[in-house]
């Protein structure tokens, strides 16, 4: 086994943790996993895992090997990505996770364009959204909003969703049009939201024209923990909330809830595409990324 096939095969078993777990990713028999990083660790004259019954886990050395090598089979698929991109067809399984409202609103309404151009490419969908382990969790990549922290996935940056206030029409008969954030003070009530990903409930927040984020205590009667509810309780006239536009564009047109505040919106959310440092099937995963780039792009900041 040549070097750089050496190098993706330790990054496999790092990521994964197990040598069984690795040869099934690669389609490799686990024997071809253990010498190629014998081989590795004997050229480089360094451990680079420690190997237990249980587990497998990096040595410093292999720690700062998997750092520079990430890089390098990063680049690598992206160049060959570049060239995969221009063969029509892929075939086979990919499994990807996206919050739920983007599933629904606009990946699951375009998906026919999507498989009518590849009739023999296969999805598995999933939205559950909560954490999960890409790896562990067979996933080949997904669609996250907000700041990540975790350096051990690729990450495509996307763009940025616009954030907007709402409220519904009876809503805003019965407590006013606010203009501006001072007069929330005067009786508003907001719609609590407790992220499942931080575990807190979010603030009410905005951005003012010189870049500076706000926040704004406002009481409220009900707090949900998941979109769907949160935009129900809007309509129901419980309180202000503010939302992905795309999220809430159709009920806008057709009056359903009316925007409030547009000079005073929160800081729009960076969305990214993420997925392992890994190679397989990455005639799907660019096909995908490329095909769902578009589709977000009118819905993003420009």
């Amino acid at each position: 086994m040549d070097r750089f096939n050496q190098y993706r095969v330790f990054a496999q078993v790092a990521e994964m943790g197990s040598f069984v777990r690795a040869a099934s990713a690669l389609s490799v028999p686990r024997a071809s996993v253990s010498a190629a990083i014998q081989q590795l660790e004997s050229q480089l004259g360094v451990r680079l895992l420690h190997r237990t019954t249980r587990t497998v886990r990096l040595t410093a050395d292999g720690e700062q090997l998997l750092e520079r090598v990430r890089p390098l089979l990063a680049e690598v698929e992206d160049i060959d990505q570049s060239f995969q991109l221009s063969q029509r067809h892929v075939s086979g399984k990919l499994t990807i996770d996206v919050p739920s409202r983007i599933a629904r609103r606009l990946i699951a309404p375009a998906l026919p364009e999507l498989l009518r151009c590849h009739p023999r490419l296969q999805l598995v969908l999933g939205s559950s959204d909560r954490a999960i382990d890409l790896v562990q969790d067979g996933v080949d990549c997904a669609i996250r909003v907000g700041v990540l922290h975790d350096s051990s996935l690729v990450m495509r940056s996307l763009g940025h969703i616009t954030l907007i206030n709402c409220a519904s029409p009876a809503y805003l008969r019965e407590h006013g049009l606010p203009t501006r954030p001072d007069d929330l003070a005067a009786g508003h009530l907001t719609i609590g939201y407790t992220s499942s990903k931080a575990g807190k409930e979010l603030p009410w927040e905005y951005q003012s024209k010189d870049g500076h984020l706000h926040r704004v205590d406002i009481p409220h009667q009900v707090a949900v923990n998941n979109a769907e509810s949160y935009i129900a309780c809007c309509l129901a006239g419980l309180g202000l909330i503010q939302i992905p536009r795309f999220d809430v564009q159709h009920l806008l047109a057709s009056g359903d809830l009316v925007e409030v505040m547009p000079d005073y919106r929160a800081a729009s959310m960076p969305v990214s595409f993420i997925y392992p440092h890994r190679r397989q099937r990455s005639r799907r995963l660019a096909v995908f990324h490329s095909w769902f780039e578009t589709l977000m792009q009118p819905h993003l900041d420009n």
